[in-house]
């Protein structure tokens, strides 16, 4: 009976592992490393990992190919997620220096106090401990970038901490 249940654990921990490869293996370079990029800001305060998700990942490219179809700048207007935004004029950002951007926001934002002095709201969206998953990506056209995340749930609620 025991070598029995040794066998089956076995071979769904290696269903486990196989499925594990498939997902990363699926996923694009863009969302792999974007999705790193967060979950490690999210490590340093205690956070948990964000997950990916191609849902968020759509609706992400559909507003970041209006902004640049339309050459807006702005989040969208009926989104019931959280949304990061980022653009580049003159060259191209990895996933790694986009989210850097955002994290820079930390030296703006006062755990003790709760407040942001100057902008904040990127950084805090990243680490935002209730948000479980993320979608991202990337329209371009000419010299210009436009960048967005989506988050879901959304974070940001005033008055309640990120994490």
């Amino acid at each position: 009976m025991i070598d029995e249940y040794s066998g089956v654990v076995r071979r769904f921990a290696v269903w486990i592992l196989l499925a594990a490869g498939a997902f990363a293996a699926a996923q694009t370079p863009l969302a792999r490393d974007i999705l790193a990029a967060q979950n490690a800001a999210r490590a340093k305060v205690g956070a948990p990992p964000l997950e990916w998700s191609d849902k968020l990942a759509a609706t992400a490219q559909e507003w970041a190919d209006h902004l640049i179809s339309t050459g807006g700048f702005e989040h969208h207007p009926k989104s019931k997620f959280g949304e990061n935004l980022f653009e580049m004029r003159g060259g191209k950002s990895t996933p790694a220096q986009v989210v850097d951007r955002w994290l820079e926001e930390a030296a703006n934002y006062n755990y003790k106090s709760n407040k942001c002095k100057g902008q904040c709201g990127h950084y805090t969206q990243v680490v935002w401990k209730a948000t479980k998953e993320v979608g991202c990506a990337v329209a371009s056209r000419g010299n210009r970038e436009v960048w967005v995340c989506e988050y879901n749930p959304p974070g940001n609620y005033i008055g309640q901490r990120p994490y």
